[in-house]
């Protein structure tokens, strides 16, 4: 009897650590996943940083006085928000 109950004890340790190694492998698995996923999107996200630069120097080349105009436009308005936003205070 008591050797029965051993037995079992083992057989259910056992079956324990295989699902507890399942476990720790499937949430290694996710976090590589999902590392890899981090890695791609950084990277997705510098080329799309690099692109844009590289669009916009192109742009301010062939219209340079047209961006010139516009960031000086933006700076009256962002500078008007900026001092209507102090007064008011």
């Amino acid at each position: 009897m008591a050797k029965d109950i051993m037995e079992k004890a083992d057989e259910q340790v056992a079956e324990s650590t295989r699902k507890l190694t399942r476990a720790a492998s499937a949430m290694a698995d996710a976090i590589d996943e999902g590392v890899g996923v981090i890695k791609h999107a950084v990277k997705r996200s510098g080329d799309v940083a690099e692109e844009l630069m590289d669009d916009t120097t192109q742009r301010v080349k062939r219209h340079p006085m047209e961006t010139m105009a516009a960031t000086f436009t933006l700076g009256v308005i962002v500078g008007g928000i900026i001092g209507w936003a102090v007064s008011r205070r």
